[in-house]
């Protein structure tokens, strides 16, 4: 008897539990779930169109540019950015394991994974910040104050080098953005599972911000190689950076 009425006071909980997170306009969870997931896939397509038209702007320019475009790109420091590359592939690994675990209902391990996603992203700022400050000091950063103090071969105009950078900035910095507002997230995330918010019946926040982290993770994936591998090749600047 004692046993059944536990059951009944646990199941009396979930229910509870489910309809304080229930909006109104759902039936139930799963309805509620897949309408979210839709959102976040559709809002994920649109950022694909707004990057699409960076990469293809880039595409256009390396094309016409190429001989700039990989003198300037031979200034970027590549080891560092391959360093931020392994940090953002082992982010997404803590972000699947911190989603896994909202599903398990673990909240312990949940909210473990979800801070060290968190740092992650901190610590790819952090390097990110470090190669700024880098171009700054050297006048690397687009605009009036520009500076280009190396010899360029024949052909070769350091406006068509200032292209590169600002192509650099407006990618990285739109990149470095949708991070912050990932790890804004993840902030909320975590206080709502320390509050015990997420179980195996709704955990549905934690799988969409995975999908936005996962998704700006294979952004990077493409602007490595694309922005810093373009002239590693190259002596200038020692293909790492000054």
């Amino acid at each position: 008897m004692a046993h059944a009425e536990t059951l009944d006071a646990h199941g009396d909980s979930a229910t509870h539990h489910a309809s304080a997170n229930l909006a109104h306009h759902f039936d139930n969870l799963e309805q509620q779930r897949e309408a979210g997931s839709l959102g976040m896939w559709l809002f994920l397509v649109t950022e694909i169109m707004f990057f699409g038209g960076l990469f293809t702007g880039y595409i256009i320019y390396r094309t016409q540019r190429p001989q700039a475009f990989a003198i300037a790109s031979s200034t970027l420091n590549w080891k560092l950015g391959a360093v931020n590359t392994v940090v953002l592939i082992v982010s997404s690994l803590t972000m699947a394991l911190a989603v896994y675990f909202a599903q398990m209902g673990s909240r312990r391990m949940q909210i473990i994974f979800l801070v060290a996603t968190m740092l992650l992203g901190a610590t790819f700022l952090v390097v990110k910040g470090f190669e700024y400050a880098d171009k700054f000091e050297h006048h690397h950063f687009p605009g009036l104050n520009f500076q280009w103090n190396e010899a360029v071969p024949a052909g070769v105009s350091t406006h068509h080098i200032q292209m590169f950078y600002w192509i650099y900035f407006a990618m990285t910095g739109l990149h470095a953005l949708h991070m912050i507002i990932g790890i804004g997230a993840m902030l909320f995330l975590i206080f709502y599972a320390y509050r015990g918010r997420y179980t195996p019946e709704y955990h549905a926040p934690v799988e969409l911000t995975g999908l936005y982290w996962h998704f700006v993770d294979i952004v990077w994936i493409f602007l490595f190689p694309l922005l810093y591998l373009l002239g590693a090749h190259l002596t200038h600047g020692g293909g790492g950076g000054h």
